[in-house]
């Protein structure tokens, strides 16, 4: 079996456990998987933890007590080598259950709740040493009735799934067509960043990459766009003005692409930097602060287009830089709440 095929099966054992989410079982198969030395770098506020157990007990142990009934659905599991040689598995799904008491202190609603994740693991030698995520919390506050952002300009609703019902991509790894819908995309994003410093929208050749009917799913906060006229209206236009130095400071980057049959993926931890000027950005205020942006994306090419984009960013890490605490803003709304005790986050 070829390595790629081997670590999704490597995967495997640990995302069963995630699925009936029994603690005891999900921590061992973390170990399982994992090196010992393992660094998980997760989306603000949990940030970076090195090792099974410190994770585990940072992020899953109060998640479970939140979500008693918790279980974690895949739709996009893929994986492939980058352009460096590093071997990388992509994971896109969501995790979903009963939000029964406070987390994060955002208050409980009894029902089902969603939250969308992007998971990327490195593995060498057969064991995960790093994983880069990011878990869509916003969407969580959206469902709670607890937002304390503005209004997003794309549609928000549950991001489905591709609508091809292949994400769950299969072995053996086809290497030819992996390393063609990589370069599709990285093709894509160098056309992308001549606009606006070399020209209007027509030098980003948008047509020659994107399907006409391409559905672009943004993260909570910002949503999902249809259409390339729907991309550039509800995401590109108000980014682009709001921060119009994007793409000048890649070499303080590094992009981590790779493909698996139709599908591509992108981590990097950040993987962008520029500075919110102008009118600002999401309700932004334009401080002129250089941010690093965290952007976890997979791509689905259909007929030689994109057709579908996933992509979520850690918009709380991106206002925390500029000093704006959205979990603190979150906690005085709910002041409001009859029953809600925001001081303790649970029931008064």
């Amino acid at each position: 079996m070829d390595r790629h095929s081997k670590a999704k099966e490597l995967i495997a054992p640990l995302r069963r456990a995630m699925y009936d989410f029994d603690t005891k079982g999900v921590r061992a198969a973390l170990h399982g998987v994992c090196a010992p030395d393992v660094v998980f770098r997760l989306a603000f506020p949990f940030e970076t933890t090195t090792g099974v157990d410190a994770y585990f007990d940072k992020v899953y142990t109060p998640l479970v007590a939140a979500i008693p009934d918790l279980e974690r659905r895949d739709h996009i599991v893929m994986a492939g080598p980058t352009p460096e040689g590093d071997d990388w598995i992509g994971c896109g799904g969501f995790y979903c259950g009963t939000f029964r008491a406070p987390w994060l202190d955002i208050p409980p609603t009894g029902h089902m709740m969603h939250m969308r994740f992007h998971e990327f693991y490195r593995v060498v030698d057969g064991k995960i040493v790093e994983m880069q995520a990011l878990w869509d919390i916003p969407e969580v506050m959206m469902q709670a009735g607890a937002w304390p952002m503005t209004p997003s300009l794309g549609r928000e609703w549950h991001v489905p799934a591709p609508a091809s019902n292949d994400g769950i991509v299969p072995g053996p790894y086809d290497a030819a067509q992996g390393q063609a819908t990589c370069q599709h995309i990285i093709d894509m994003l160098e056309h992308m960043k001549r606009h606006p410093s070399q020209g209007g929208p027509d030098v980003m050749e948008m047509p020659r990459f994107w399907h006409p009917r391409m559905s672009w799913y943004g993260p909570s906060g910002i949503g999902t766009g249809r259409g390339i006229e729907g991309f550039r209206k509800w995401h590109q236009i108000p980014f682009l003005a709001g921060m119009p130095d994007r793409g000048q400071y890649v070499d303080e980057i590094s992009y981590h692409f790779f493909g698996d049959r139709n599908f591509a993926a992108v981590t990097g931890w950040p993987n962008m930097y520029q500075s919110i000027t102008h009118g600002g950005w999401l309700g932004i205020a334009p401080s002129g602060k250089k941010i690093g942006m965290r952007s976890l994306d997979f791509w689905r090419v259909e007929a030689g287009l994109i057709r579908e984009n996933w992509v979520l960013v850690d918009l709380l890490h991106m206002y925390d830089q500029i000093g704006v605490d959205v979990l603190a803003r979150m906690r005085e709304f709910n002041k409001a709440r009859v029953g809600f005790d925001s001081e303790t986050g649970g029931a008064g």
